[in-house]
């Protein structure tokens, strides 16, 4: 029955931090791994127990079918020990075998709400690095904008100096060009002036 209360603890719904609580008190606690070395030791005898169970039903069957056999040895007394004996038997096989079977089940939901509550610490710790990484990353993200920004208006600037260099190179070819056809007007038509005055 102490069994079935324990299991029935261990698996009933509670708060996370609660079966953390409890789960790494029974996980570390050095009174409750003396409790568990001497269940260990009792594991033992009720397997003992339950070799012998199965032993003495086998026993029995056998007693039994011996006395079918023999219709002419069985009366009312026989028949009633022989079930009575078959039913202290039953009774031993099962309630060792379901102590052993509860014990290894105890065992085995103990290791596993155990590891459930490292997986989950785990996966808290590691969605507030994440949280905290993306929240970085935010900033992260906040600067690479602001430096394609700054890129963007970079490359702005920069076209305009080309846009204004070739302009003056436009102007200055422009200005030889119109001195060129100015020179060679006046040669033409004979007027010489002085480009000082001018």
């Amino acid at each position: 029955m102490s069994e079935l209360a324990l299991f029935s603890t261990m698996v009933c719904p509670m708060p996370f931090t609660l079966r953390k609580r409890m789960f790494h008190f029974l996980s570390e606690n050095p009174v409750v791994a003396k409790v568990q070395y001497g269940l260990k030791i009792t594991f033992i005898f009720v397997a003992v127990l339950f070799v012998d169970a199965v032993q003495r039903m086998v026993r029995i069957a056998q007693e039994g079918a011996a006395a079918k056999a023999k219709p002419d040895m069985v009366d009312a007394r026989t028949e009633t020990n022989y079930a009575a004996r078959r039913f202290y038997a039953q009774r031993n096989l099962y309630l060792t075998g379901a102590t052993l079977f509860l014990s290894l089940l105890l065992a085995r939901v103990f290791y596993i709400v155990l590891d459930f509550i490292h997986v989950q610490e785990n996966y808290t710790a590691l969605q507030t690095k994440v949280a905290k990484q993306s929240g970085a990353s935010g900033e992260n993200e906040e600067l690479r904008k602001q430096i394609k920004e700054l890129e963007a208006q970079l490359k702005l600037s920069q076209g305009k100096d080309r846009d204004f260099e070739t302009l003056k190179k436009q102007a200055n070819q422009q200005n030889a060009e119109y001195n060129r056809l100015a020179d060679e007007h006046n040669k033409a038509t004979g007027s010489v002036s002085s480009k000082k005055a001018d």
